[in-house]
């Protein structure tokens, strides 16, 4: 088998099974583990895979630029954002994160509806402007232009000074083994710091983030008030969450309680 039939092999596994283990898939193919290793390092590098202890998972299509990623899964952003805005309570105030997701919410947000939205993302501040009753803080610092979000020591410090009732965390990876993960070490350190302040956390999980791992985790399952997901209930991410104990807010019709 060449190398390139064995690499479209690998993706295919991956998208069929939602994970490779290196040693099965070198045991299955009469190949060693170190050319199995060698594929799955190629297919890392391209943004096809996202390589972990012992094999790799699928890499999260939400690492695209902000632009590429306002044309994905946005009827998935659209259930999770109506699911998601009802946490958001008359006269509270709510911690926003960046992202196309964050940016839906901030869209279906009530028009009559008196809140304060604190986020660092210049992006859903701005599609608050003609929002009559809710109160915008922004938080600066420097602009990460991939996520048209603000990171970095200036918006962590800002950070401090904000408190909210609830956060909803963007994210570009949903695993129930592998936790919350986004593919910038400064931005989830960010998210971090926001989710500290914060009552409650919850995760806005649409379509194309269940099951995907990227690089660097933000926070642990055991650290947030629930996740809103959009997926079926027997999409295996979900039935993981559940064991594990994390409250699953269904924004799929499918997703059985």
């Amino acid at each position: 088998m060449l190398a390139a039939e064995r690499r479209d092999l690998l993706l295919a596994r991956l998208r069929s099974d939602g994970k490779l283990v290196a040693k099965d898939v070198a045991r299955e193919l009469g190949i060693s583990e170190d050319s199995v290793r060698r594929d799955l390092r190629d297919l890392a590098a391209a943004g096809l895979c996202q390589r972990v202890y012992g094999g790799a998972l699928p890499a999260s299509p939400a690492l695209a630029d902000l632009a590429t990623r306002t044309g994905l899964a946005p009827d998935s952003k659209q259930r999770v954002a109506r699911r998601a805005v009802a946490l958001v309570r008359p006269g509270g105030a709510v911690l926003l994160d960046g992202g196309t997701t964050a940016l839906a919410v901030a869209r279906v947000l009530p028009a009559d509806l008196d809140c304060t939205v604190i986020t660092h993302s210049p992006t859903v501040a701005a599609a608050l402007l003609a929002h009559p009753r809710a109160e915008v803080l922004l938080i600066g610092g420097r602009l990460f232009k991939h996520s048209a979000v603000t990171c970095g020591a200036a918006a962590v410090e800002a950070a401090q000074a904000v408190s909210a009732e609830v956060f909803l965390l963007g994210v570009t990876g949903v695993h129930a083994d592998h936790g919350l993960t986004t593919g910038d070490a400064e931005e989830a350190a960010m998210k971090r710091a926001l989710a500290a302040r914060a009552a409650e956390t919850y995760v806005l999980a649409s379509a194309e983030k269940v099951g995907a791992v990227s690089r660097y985790a933000v926070l642990p399952l055991a650290d947030v008030a629930g996740v809103v997901v959009d997926a079926p209930a027997g999409d295996p991410t979900v039935a993981g969450l559940r064991r594990r104990g994390v409250p699953v807010l269904p924004a799929h019709e499918d997703t059985a309680p």
